[in-house]
C-alpha cells in the first residue's frame, strides 16, 4: 500500500519531466527547421566554394540534416567529422570553433567555422558549420610568397574525415590514437589500454551507436573486453 502511494506521488513529477523533454525537443526541432532554408541562402551569397551544414547531435550517426554546397561531398543523412565528435563529447560545455583550417582526405584545404546550437535551456543539440574551399587561394598565396621571397603557410593543417558514413570517422579516430602508442595493443599495459579508451571516450566516440563493437574490431579485441575497458574508465 505504501509503495502504491509512493508511486502515485511520483507520477506528477514524472509527467512534468516527460513534458519538459517533449517541449525541449519541439524547440530544438523548430530551430533546425528554421535554419534549413538559411543554408541555401548563405551558399547562394558566397558561391560555389562555400558549403553550409546543419548538424543534429541527437543523431550522430547521420547528423547532417540540411546542407548546401559540395565542399566535403556529404549529403543529408551524412555523418559528423572528428570536430563534431569533439563538440558532442563536450556536451553543454561545447564552444564555437571559429576560423580553423583543415584538410579533406582528397587534399582540399578548408577554412571552417562551427557554431553550436543551443535551446533556451542552454542545451547543446547541434551545430551550424560553414566550410570554405580555400585550396586555390592558398596556392596563389604560396606562389606570391615564393615570388616575393617570404614564408608561406607555417605548417600543414590536420586531415579531417568528412563523409556520409560515421564508421570512417570512428576508424580515423581510433587509428590516430593508436599511432600515439609506441607498441601494438597486445604489448600495452592495462593502464595504457585504459588511457586509450579514456581518450576515445573524451572524443565522443562511444556516443555513436555500435561504436564499442567497431572499436573492438579495429583493435582486434573482443566486444566484451572493449565494454570492460570502457566501464572501468567510466567508473574511475
Amino acid at each position: 500500500m505504501a509503495q502504491e502511494a509512493a508511486d502515485a506521488a511520483d507520477e506528477p513529477a514524472a509527467r512534468a519531466e516527460q513534458d519538459a523533454i517533449i517541449s525541449a525537443r519541439s524547440e530544438q526541432d523548430a530551430i533546425i527547421s528554421a535554419l534549413a532554408p538559411v543554408v541555401e541562402g548563405m551558399v547562394a551569397t558566397f558561391g560555389a566554394f562555400c558549403e553550409v551544414v546543419v548538424h543534429d547531435f541527437r543523431r550522430p550517426e547521420r547528423s547532417v540534416v540540411a546542407i548546401a554546397g559540395s565542399v566535403t561531398g556529404r549529403g543529408v543523412g551524412g555523418s559528423m567529422s572528428e570536430i563534431g565528435m569533439k563538440l558532442l563529447a563536450a556536451g553543454d560545455a561545447a564552444a564555437d570553433e571559429l576560423n580553423y583550417l583543415t584538410r579533406t582526405r582528397d587534399g582540399k584545404l578548408v577554412k571552417s567555422s562551427t557554431m553550436v546550437l543551443r535551446d533556451s535551456a542552454g542545451t547543446v543539440f547541434g551545430a551550424l558549420c560553414v566550410n570554405l574551399d580555400v585550396t586555390a587561394v592558398t596556392q596563389v598565396h604560396a606562389l606570391v610568397a615564393d615570388l616575393a621571397g617570404v614564408a608561406a603557410l607555417p605548417e600543414a593543417p590536420p586531415t579531417t574525415t568528412f563523409g556520409d558514413d560515421i564508421t570512417a570517422v570512428l576508424d580515423s579516430l581510433v587509428d590516430a590514437r593508436q599511432l600515439r602508442e609506441t607498441r601494438p595493443w597486445p604489448q600495452l599495459a592495462r593502464e595504457e589500454r585504459l588511457d586509450l579508451f579514456r581518450d576515445l571516450d573524451r572524443q565522443g566516440v562511444f556516443a555513436v551507436r555500435g561504436a564499442v563493437q567497431q572499436v573492438a574490431a579495429r583493435l582486434g579485441i573482443s566486444r566484451a573486453s572493449a565494454y570492460n575497458y570502457l566501464a572501468a574508465t567510466r567508473a574511475e
